[in-house]
């Protein structure tokens, strides 16, 4: 066997070139390799056709809340019995020029209820409005109760009837719940169910969205003309609104795309080359969507960044593998030796990268959420394809098709002179002892400071409306007017009162319910509070001529019973069918994670004191109830997530590179960045959520691929006895250039996301490029200055690695 081939010498010619070399796995490829572009081809055509038939865009409130908590448990158990107080669409219809009695007005309304109540999905026997025959008034005369729905009967828009209509809204208290507090708009409230009644399919919530928006545009398009304007809120919508970006965002792919090849071609200047690196990290995002669509899964907000990342890690390898090719041809070899050559050198530096890349991803499984651990999986499916793609397909391509010899000649003009050379030798004397200490200096005081910036880092959301979406979006700006013009928010907490049948109805359950209502009532950020007991009191005191003496919760059983029965004509969602269930609902000024920890802090505490065996009070239900248990989950994977990945990357680049001095050297460049990031986090107000949750994980996963690169090659050549200053040297013009590349390229290609109209989409763009570059930075300036002090010579393994080695 040919001496220069295990060393992977590049100047060795193609005749004196021993095929029966290098490892099994590459002599199986590069034997085969018309085999290996067959099977590409079929899977590629396969895979394909199988997401362009199957993938869908969706979303579902299940997968978006953490099942396994407590909070949830309760919650989805009683779900049944507290319609309202989960998934539901609150529509405000406004009057532009008058009143919510104007006959006008009154008419457009009850068409929209028609409309909106006979859409599918929604649960209709909840439905609350004007016009829907459940919203009763209820008043007290000298012959006891009087009552009805709030809507006349007999109404037919003449004065009467309309006056009848005002007199009825004040009866059933109505205004700033279900009437603005301006009475010139109302709301229809529409409880969703997750499941489609008639055909069991799962809600569309992009349907969904759609038929509310043509209703809309209906009314818009008339102009000063419209008789009403709609604003609508809820999660329904805000998903509908979030997968109508995502064809926006599809465009920034395509920009990213360009970009990336752009970046490439302007380093290279080998069009074939770049062609090859762009279309393999395609092909990866083809196998990748085919593979998630044949699984059954649908895209949504979250995933759709996915093919993003897989396109950006591919190109990240591709150029690694294109990069090592090109300078093997510049050196004399035959494009065939070349990709063997650079395929022995790279691809377990490559796989390794891969599988932290895949660990970043596949700590995400840990967060008891759904939609992220689908995320965690088609990500994960991505980097398995990458593996095939970008360090098998690649190199097989290249040995055919080659590089440009002008790009090549090139590639090993440059490496001594010019401006890439001065910059090659700055970053080299990060090796010298004065220059490692400036460098170490900085990242200490960087660290530090990020640090302390770091503790002020918040649980949740931070903004009031939609933070998913741009403050100036067409949701939030519904949201800020609903929150305006009505007293009661959409944002509820409610405690689940769960009792034996008809338990409800006794009189300590009723006391209990009422001191919780007080005591929520004192905690700052609590609008309000309602439940049966505030009902109960109201109508003993209306059965005794109105007395405020009788606003009281009797002890007598028959008081109770009647006091509930009444309560059950108006307000049908206090209790549940059989008064087993009743929840007692706080009203939230906003969802601001200080707000929910307070609120449910005291329901807690209040909760572990007076459950028992009659009765139990668990939490919690309601939007805000839910966002409680999402932000303890997130709380708590935050820490475990970062743990989990900096443990796997640790163990592989140990396995990687059998030091635990060179383990230290590749992640204390990440452990910094993550720091800052955590603090960039901070500065531009964006809490720990369920949508910036993977960005430190990604950033860890992708980071320590420009370590492993340069690394690699450090250490092989410090294995043969090379000086560090110049296996440094080595290192940076065999990967350290394409690190360079790869870290501006991929930071540029996220940035993209930045414009788009779904916020936390910008946000990850935000933090990833920030990672991507700071990780590029933190490998080329950190590694050699750490490697002064904790490499500075030969490691003790005796014998080059073959794959490792690289050409003089």
């Amino acid at each position: 066997m040919h001496a220069a081939a295990l060393s992977g010498d590049a100047s060795v010619p193609s005749y004196a070139f021993d095929s029966a070399s290098g490892s099994r796995l590459e002599r199986l490829v590069f034997h085969n390799r018309r085999a290996v572009l067959l099977v590409c081809l079929v899977l590629t055509l396969l895979l394909g056709a199988v997401a362009a038939a199957r993938l869908g865009l969706n979303a579902s409130f299940d997968k978006m809340i953490p099942s396994g908590h407590p909070y949830i448990q309760n919650y989805l158990q009683n779900r049944g019995e507290l319609r309202g107080l989960g998934n539901s669409l609150r529509i405000v219809v406004e009057n532009p020029k008058g009143t919510v009695d104007d006959p006008r007005y009154l008419e457009a309304l009850k068409k929209v209820h028609d409309e909106l109540f006979l859409t599918p999905g929604v649960d209709r026997a909840w439905v609350k409005s004007l016009w829907a025959p459940g919203v009763r008034w209820t008043e007290v005369t000298e012959e006891g109760f009087r009552g009805g729905p709030v809507m006349p009967d007999n109404y037919d828009g003449k004065p009467a009837s309309t006056e009848q209509l005002r007199a009825n809204i004040a009866r059933a208290n109505l205004v700033g719940s279900l009437v603005g507090t301006d009475f010139r708009s109302s709301m229809i409230v529409l409880p969703l169910l997750d499941r489609d009644p008639s055909g069991g399919q799962r809600l569309d919530y992009r349907a969904l969205s759609n038929s509310i928006e043509s209703i809309r545009a209906r009314y818009e398009a008339m102009g000063e003309q419209a008789p009403v304007r709609l604003h609508v809120t809820g999660f329904a919508k805000l998903v509908g609104d979030l997968i109508a970006g995502l064809v926006q965002v599809s465009l920034y792919f395509v920009l990213a795309a360009v970009i990336a090849a752009l970046i490439i071609y302007a380093y290279t200047r080998c069009l074939r080359s770049t062609g090859l690196v762009i279309a393999c990290s395609l092909v990866a995002v083809a196998w990748q969507l085919g593979l998630v669509a044949a699984l059954g899964f649908e895209l949504d907000p979250y995933s759709i960044l996915v093919p993003f990342l897989v396109f950006a890690i591919g190109v990240s390898h591709g150029a690694q593998k294109m990069n090592g090719i090109m300078q093997d041809i510049g050196r004399g070899a035959d494009k065939l030796v070349a990709a063997r050559l650079t395929f022995r050198r790279l691809f377990l530096a490559g796989l390794t990268a891969l599988l932290a890349d895949a660990v970043g991803f596949g700590v995400l499984m840990v967060i008891d959420i759904p939609v992220i651990r689908e995320l965690a999986l088609a990500a994960s499916l991505g980097v398995a394809v990458l593996i095939v793609t970008n360090l098998i397909l690649l190199p097989v391509l290249l040995s055919y098709l080659g590089v440009s010899p002008a790009a090549a000649a090139r590639t090993v003009q440059t490496d001594g002179g010019g401006a890439v050379g001065r910059v090659f030798a700055g970053l080299e004397r990060f090796v010298e002892t004065r220059w490692s200490l400036v460098a170490l200096g900085v990242a200490a005081l960087l660290t530090v400071g990020g640090y302390a910036v770091s503790t002020h880092l918040k649980i949740g959301d931070l903004d009031a409306g939609a933070p998913e979406l741009r403050a100036d979006s067409r949701y939030n700006r519904d949201n800020a007017y609903t929150t305006a013009h009505y007293s009661l928010s959409s944002d509820t907490f409610a405690v689940i009162v769960k009792t034996a049948k008809e338990g409800c109805l006794q009189y300590q359950t009723l006391i209990d319910a009422d001191r919780l209502a007080w005591e929520l009532q004192q905690v700052p950020g609590v609008q309000t509070t309602m439940s049966l007991a505030n009902a109960v009191r109201q109508i003993t005191a209306g059965s005794n001529e109105g007395s405020p003496k009788w606003l009281t919760i009797a002890r007598n059983q028959d008081v109770l019973n009647y006091g509930a029965q009444q309560a059950s004509v108006n307000n049908p969602d206090l209790f549940n069918n059989d008064c087993s269930v009743m929840p007692v609902i706080a009203y939230l000024s906003d969802h601001r994670a200080e707000t929910l920890d307070r609120v449910a802090e005291v329901a807690a505490r209040f909760a572990q004191g007076h459950s028992g065996k009659d009765r139990q009070f668990l939490l919690a239900a309601g939007s805000a109830g839910i966002e409680t248990a999402t932000n303890i989950v997130v709380r708590r994977a935050w820490v475990q997530m970062l743990l989990l990945v900096y443990a796997a990357v640790i163990v592989l680049s140990f396995i990687t590179f059998r030091s635990w001095r060179a383990v230290v050297v590749a992640v204390v460049p990440l452990v910094i960045t993550s720091v800052l990031c955590e603090a960039l986090m901070v500065a531009l107000g964006i809490g720990v959520k369920v949508a910036t949750l993977p960005v430190i994980a990604l950033g860890v996963g992708i980071g320590i691929d420009y370590a492993l690169y340069l690394l690699s090659v450090q250490l092989a050549q410090q294995r043969l006895g090379v000086p560090l200053a110049a296996a440094y040297r080595s290192a940076l013009e065999f990967t350290g250039r394409v690190v360079v590349l790869v870290g501006v390229t991929l930071a540029v290609g996220v940035a993209t996301w930045a414009l788009s109209p779904i916020k936390f989409q910008a946000d990850m763009g935000i933090l990833l490029a920030f990672m991507f570059l700071w990780n590029m930075v933190g490998a080329v300036v950190l590694i050699p200055a750490l490697s002064r002090w904790l490499l500075p010579g030969a490691t003790p393994a005796a014998q080059p690695t073959p794959a490792m080695a690289v050409p003089a």
